[in-house]
């Protein structure tokens, strides 16, 4: 028996968490294509902590019966380079992002329950910067 059927068997009856030992957290991934729907900006939490916030627009469907959906993106990021390249990025600039997806239930000022999806960023990358109209 080679080396990898070996681990394989021994390893089966344990395949529930074997490949982590962290503890299991409900949170699912997302990944968006689209383009800034305008440039982000840094603002303050209520505990004082920075957060950049963006919106990205992201379209489907074919081009007589187009729908739009817009996703709020949340990226906790320090001063230094990488925030300033995220608050440097124009309206109109095609974006892939990966991140964590929360939904939050919640009762709003009229009491009607409500519910949110919060996008927290991992990753960002430039697929296209618009070019500048003169």
């Amino acid at each position: 028996m080679s080396f990898l059927a070996r681990r394989v068997t021994a390893a089966a009856p344990s395949l529930s968490r074997a490949f982590s030992a962290s503890a299991r957290r409900d949170v699912s991934k997302i990944t968006l294509v689209g383009n800034l729907a305008a440039t982000p900006e840094v603002k303050a939490t209520s505990t004082g902590r920075e957060v950049v916030e963006y919106a990205v627009a992201s379209n489907s469907g074919p081009r007589d019966n187009r729908h739009t959906s817009w996703f709020k993106v949340a990226a906790f990021i320090e001063e230094g380079p990488r925030r300033d390249f995220l608050t440097s990025l124009p309206k109109g600039a095609t974006v892939y992002v990966e991140g964590d997806a929360i939904m939050n239930s919640y009762t709003d000022t009229e009491g009607k329950p409500r519910s949110a999806l919060n996008i927290y960023q991992r990753t960002i990358e430039v697929l296209r910067r618009p070019t500048p109209t003169e």
